[in-house]
């Protein structure tokens, strides 16, 4: 792929895990860059915000590189994948920190109950809550590897959830912004797909 237009980026926000979203990509046939440069940023055609960590740091890095207000612009299609999908809500719980506020959504805290331990970690059933573009050929019964102690309750922007002792939302969008909890990388076909979905919007 060139390096306009039709090119992906992945956000350089730290953290650890973002070379395998990155390895993900290869397999499908597309060399993601992994850049925290403006101007790469804002020319590319999709953006996907990794990240694994806690969303202070994560928050505070971001306005270090001066990246908050530039990707609170962006018009092309924006993917935030597990922690960088909470980043793209308006405030987490983790931390008591304000986020990147595209998608009006809160993060809270997992409450344990009994037989289910927090972090949720491990493969959990997407229910889809309606059709969108980024759910094509997901099979009712699929499933997807999750890892994460905060949530996005469900909402007007949840368009699917899963159960961990209560329903919240793994697949969320408002307006060109996006987000999985899930690890797509981690997701087998499933996240394959998903990714997939996402690079035809």
């Amino acid at each position: 792929m060139g390096s306009r237009g039709s090119s992906v980026v992945l956000v350089d926000a730290g953290g650890t895990n973002i070379g395998s979203v990155r390895y993900a990509l290869q397999r499908l046939g597309v060399d993601a860059p992994l850049t925290a440069e403006p101007d790469a940023i804002r020319g590319a055609g999709k953006v996907i915000l990794p990240g694994v960590g806690a969303a202070g740091p994560a928050m505070a890095r971001l306005r270090e590189l001066g990246l908050v207000e530039l990707l609170r612009g962006l018009r092309q299609p924006v993917l935030g994948v597990c922690l960088g999908m909470q980043l793209l809500c308006s405030h987490s719980d983790e931390g008591d920190v304000d986020c990147l506020g595209l998608i009006a959504a809160p993060v809270r805290r997992m409450k344990p109950a009994p037989g289910l331990r927090v972090p949720h970690m491990g493969w959990n059933r997407l229910r889809a809550l309606g059709t969108h573009p980024l759910l094509a050929g997901i099979a009712p019964d699929a499933q997807a590897y999750f890892v994460h102690g905060y949530a996005v309750p469900v909402g007007d922007y949840t368009l699917a959830s899963a159960d961990h002792g209560q329903p919240f939302s793994a697949v969320i969008a408002q307006g060109n912004f996006f987000g999985m909890q899930f690890h797509p990388e981690r997701s087998a076909a499933v996240g394959a797909r998903l990714l997939r979905n996402f690079l035809a919007l």
